[in-house]
């Protein structure tokens, strides 16, 4: 028998991988061209070809016993150093290889950051609407998930019940900016005002309180948005970061963490991460991808495509009455459902062949979440499957 922890987990299996499964179960049906399926946050972009040349340029120059073999659990130092370099000439940083810690991707670096700090009982805030599997990330290590509830006029974290949720409790804050699921990114203001309440709860509280910033859109932005890098704001910052979508390498699993030395007990929580790297079965985070991306550290996703994208599709919503609020970064839509339960209004829209996350799997009922990496061509073929759903809400008599 599993374990009552596990039987919780697999009755509220990700509704997201359920949709995508039964976008592969509609499309042996009726053909994969005439299944709309925005599910699914996996990249249709190709990876840029520097990562391919460079895969290929390891292996066949590279001694095998090296490039497949063990390191560090926190990675090859030369790769650590090299990311430090490239974050210090973006964000103006100072941070070295000692401050960086290789993940098998962004959810890896949250499962060892949450090992690192969290004792049973230890509250995690997040800000709703957030990514679902922050529940189980915490859930894993007996931490309780603490839910600000969503300013849906904005999307911008509520900072009022944001003070008023923080306890003696409080071990960690999780941000997620550019957002999934809204495409929102939090704003310089927001983030300035936020760090000065975590400043004054330490002090008022005497305990530390970790801003764990996860960041795998953090290139995918739009229209000359800037997104504010979180360790400038507030010291107590470790970030999470992932390639899966700025490289478009989603499963190869390869990402990072930071954690500036200006994290209290940094020598400590440095050491732990690379421990809770090790005895969490990761090990070490892939070589080869390791050793592939800090080639193509200046290599850049298309973003342009993702961009047509939403300009098409949030046209198209938006003029057959939907309502959603226009997207910064990432490459969702959030979109508010016509009914109150939106996971009606995801039912009647899979009629149609489109499939549609509920917003309750974000912690946002009476929206669903509509991801655009797809091709240009899926969301030109979707319109007609749009107008006959917008029709069924908006246009009966």
């Amino acid at each position: 028998m599993i374990s009552d922890k596990m039987k919780g987990y697999v009755e509220n299996s990700s509704a997201i991988r359920a949709m995508f499964e039964e976008g592969k179960r509609l499309a042996g049906i009726y053909g994969e061209e005439n299944v709309y399926d925005f599910s699914l946050g996996n990249p249709n972009v190709a990876a840029p070809k520097e990562v391919n040349d460079a895969i290929v340029e390891l292996v066949r120059g590279t001694d095998p016993v090296v490039l497949h073999g063990y390191m560090n659990n926190s990675g090859f130092e030369s790769v650590r150093a090299a990311i430090a370099d490239s974050l210090n000439r973006r964000f103006g940083t100072s941070f070295g290889e000692r401050n960086i810690v290789m993940t098998v991707g962004a959810a890896g670096g949250l499962n060892v950051i949450l090992k690192t700090l969290l004792n049973p009982g230890d509250e995690v805030i997040v800000f709703a609407p957030y990514f679902g599997e922050y529940r189980s990330y915490t859930s894993n290590y007996d931490g309780v998930l603490v839910e600000v509830s969503p300013d849906t006029a904005t999307f911008q974290p509520n900072l009022t019940e944001f003070e008023r949720k923080i306890t003696p409790r409080t071990k960690a804050v999780i941000v997620n900016t550019p957002n999934n699921p809204t495409g929102v990114v939090y704003s310089e203001e927001v983030i300035r005002a936020m760090a000065d309440i975590m400043e004054q709860k330490q002090r008022e509280l005497g305990t530390d309180i970790y801003l764990i910033s996860d960041e795998p859109y953090r290139e995918l932005v739009y229209d000359g948005v800037q997104v504010p890098y979180l360790t400038k704001y507030y010291a107590n910052t470790i970030v999470g970061y992932s390639y899966s979508k700025s490289l478009s390498l989603p499963g190869e699993r390869i990402g990072y963490l930071v954690i500036p030395d200006d994290v209290a007990d940094a020598d400590m929580v440095i050491d732990a991460a690379n421990v809770a790297n090790r005895i969490l079965g990761f090990v070490n985070a892939p070589s080869l991808q390791q050793l592939a991306v800090a080639k193509c550290l200046d290599a850049e996703t298309d973003v342009s495509y993702y961009n047509r994208n939403r300009e098409l599709l949030y046209q198209v919503l938006t003029e057959l009455g939907f309502t959603c609020i226009k997207p910064q970064g990432a490459f969702y839509l959030f979109v508010k459902s016509p009914v109150e339960d939106e996971k009606q209004f995801c039912a009647k829209a899979k009629e149609y062949r489109l499939l549609l996350v509920p917003g309750s799997s974000f912690a946002c009922p009476g929206y669903v979440r509509i991801a655009y990496c797809v091709s240009y061509e899926t969301i030109e073929r979707s319109i007609p499957s749009f107008e006959k759903l917008a029709y069924d809400y908006f246009h009966q008599v």
